[in-house]
């Protein structure tokens, strides 16, 4: 910050600094601190996880349940069950979530979005053991007989391939689980992207004959694109790290199965974790942590990804 300096009066070249008041230079530090512990605990984590993980890696094959003979051959499955899952359900959260924050933000009136908004807001709040029951005793009994359906109809598919699970606790429960969970997310940052597009753009669109939806189209859809991808990196980020919702509709199972509506369904990390982990001891403690730190790479790559994809159009974000 510079002082101003009197017309006529004599320059030096110095550039003349005011003075910091403390308060600026407390709140400085506490930012700079703020910061740095962000970064120290994220090192931290990181450095016990992988300590810890070592003595997994080079575990013997009578260390692994089941017919696993190394670490590799043991995380494969829960890290493909965790992907698998998580890309389902945004595969179903998405595009709902953008169509209710379109319909909060630019159809429904005032009085019945702001209603929305805060119901939208709420959902978020439930816990997840709440949805992991919900799936348990209302979803998977109602959606067992769509699933019979499917597989009748379209078991040619390899997706729908049969039998089909007695239960309804499939994967693909899990996945519109896992969907309920991650809405209000997407939505409410989706919304909150959509009502900052410029007024100028929607009215130029207007004013050249476009329908509403045509405006939003041209106008709101691109510029709320970076924030569309920031809202579903966060969606994604708390499906891959979901526990009770998943360790509850579904029975452990790790292996590498596409098939949605079996009564197979591979598990996730997490879920994996939770199970074994009371019962865990000795060199199966450390393979626990280890399939933790698989599942720390995994998230923390999704979301430089995405940090990347929202940069290149990051002029043209309202998002950032």
């Amino acid at each position: 910050m510079t002082t101003a300096v009197e017309p006529g009066a004599p320059t030096t070249g110095r550039t003349i600094k005011a003075k910091q008041r403390p308060g600026d230079r407390v709140f400085s530090t506490l930012t700079v601190v703020a910061g740095g512990l962000i970064l120290a605990v994220l090192a931290a984590v990181a450095i016990f996880l992988l300590i810890q993980s070592i003595p997994a890696f080079f575990a013997p094959a009578d260390a692994f349940k089941g017919e696993f003979t190394n670490f590799w051959s043991y995380v494969w499955p829960l890290a493909f069950g965790t992907i698998w899952a998580a890309a389902l359900a945004l595969l179903i959260a998405i595009p709902l979530a953008i169509g209710i924050a379109l319909f909060i933000s630019h159809y429904a009136p005032r009085k019945l979005a702001q209603g929305l908004g805060y119901i939208i807001d709420l959902l978020a709040a439930v816990p997840s053991v709440v949805f992991g029951l919900w799936g348990i005793s209302v979803l998977a009994p109602m959606v067992q007989p769509f699933y019979t359906t499917l597989v009748e109809w379209f078991g040619w598919i390899p997706f729908f391939a049969g039998p089909v699970s007695g239960t309804g606790r499939t994967i693909l429960t899990v996945a519109i689980v896992l969907a309920v969970m991650v809405l209000p997310i997407i939505t409410a940052i989706c919304r909150e992207v959509f009502l900052q597009t410029p007024v100028l753009h929607e009215e130029a669109a207007l004013a050249l004959g476009a329908t509403r939806w045509e405006m939003i189209q041209m106008a709101v859809l691109p510029f709320g694109r970076p924030g569309i991808i920031s809202a579903s990196m966060l969606g994604l980020g708390r499906a891959l790290g979901e526990t009770m919702a998943v360790a509850m509709v579904l029975s452990p199972n790790p292996k590498v199965i596409f098939q949605l509506l079996t009564s197979q369904n591979p598990t996730t990390i997490a879920a994996n974790i939770a199970l074994n982990f009371p019962e865990a001891h000795g060199i199966g403690v450390n393979i626990l942590l280890a399939t933790g730190l698989i599942l720390f790479v995994i998230t923390l790559a999704v979301n430089m990804i995405a940090r990347v994809i929202i940069n290149r159009r990051k002029a043209f974000s309202g998002a950032n």
